[in-house]
């Protein structure tokens, strides 16, 4: 995309330095927006980080990565927000936090500025309706983890989304080199309400006895042709988002039997073991990060 569009991304995360290096390298202005001013240099440094890795493997030169780079600026509080055509929220997964910063996301942007949201299963309908005046412009744009490498973006629409804001945003994903696909909102749209509930029984497989993570993510992989075993993707998403997806499809869908987290993907993230982030979760990485 090269027609000025400047795009907003609220957190600094995994999925939002992901999204703003993502956008950087599409050729769009970026700015990183986070209150935390560690959390900005934490992203500042993956950036880099991802340029020189795109640079060795030949991906692109180093003028373009330093081009790239030099899309994005870093800021504690929204810069240039009145140039922004789209402001994506991507902080941490709690509806209430998300619900506060739309209410500011509405006063700060433009009034045409698609207001998105990163989220990966709370429903876009009820942020929509914390900003009944922007309601048209609320929209879902749950990208995936490696940003960077992972290709599908789902676009989430209320029924107060306007075919406007859909199109838009349709269109900004396949600038940004992703494919967008768009589905209702419902608790835990496609992906979640599908993924998470395998990976939760992967979870009672190993909690009942039936066999150890090892042997079932083996199985998994080469009995389903998976690239990834369910216990090993859910340490990479990690158990506590797992958990907390399961819970929103726990509220909104009933089914306790169905959609209940196990009890060991609970004990697990009560204890701490988080996956990947805390380098211990279903599997041990901490020898791994040390070494690293």
């Amino acid at each position: 995309m090269s027609d000025g569009t400047i795009i907003t991304v609220i957190g600094a995360g995994t999925m939002g330095s992901g999204i703003a290096i993502t956008a950087a390298i599409s050729n769009v202005e970026v700015c990183q927006v986070d209150v935390s001013q560690d959390q900005l240099d934490r992203a500042k440094a993956y950036h880099k980080k991802t340029m020189a890795r795109n640079v060795s493997k030949e991906r692109m030169t180093q003028i373009e990565a330093d081009a790239a780079l030099a899309r994005i600026c870093y800021c504690t509080e929204s810069c240039r927000s009145d140039e922004s055509s789209f402001a994506i929220e991507a902080a941490t997964e709690n509806e209430s936090l998300k619900k506060k910063i739309f209410a500011s996301m509405v006063e700060t942007y433009p009034a045409d500025c698609i207001l998105a949201t990163n989220t990966s299963s709370i429903s876009i309908t009820s942020i929509a309706d914390a900003v009944p005046a922007a309601a048209d412009r609320v929209i879902g744009m749950h990208f995936f983890n490696p940003v960077p490498v992972m290709k599908l973006i789902e676009v989430i629409k209320s029924p107060a989304t306007s075919q406007d804001t859909l199109e838009r945003t349709m269109d900004l994903g396949e600038s940004l080199g992703k494919t967008p696909i768009a589905a209702n909102d419902h608790p835990g749209f496609v992906s979640n309400r599908v993924l998470m509930p395998l990976i939760n029984e992967a979870f009672h497989a190993w909690n009942d006895g039936v066999a150890e993570p090892e042997a079932i993510d083996g199985i998994m992989k080469l009995g389903c042709a998976f690239p990834m075993g369910p216990l090993r993707l859910a340490d990479l998403i990690g158990l506590d988002v797992c958990r907390d997806i399961m819970l929103v499809m726990h509220e909104g869908l009933g089914h306790p039997d169905k959609y209940a987290p196990c009890e060991k993907l609970v004990e697990l993230v009560e204890a701490g073991r988080l996956g990947n982030k805390t380098h211990w979760g279903v599997y041990d990485y901490r020898e791994a990060a040390k070494t690293a």
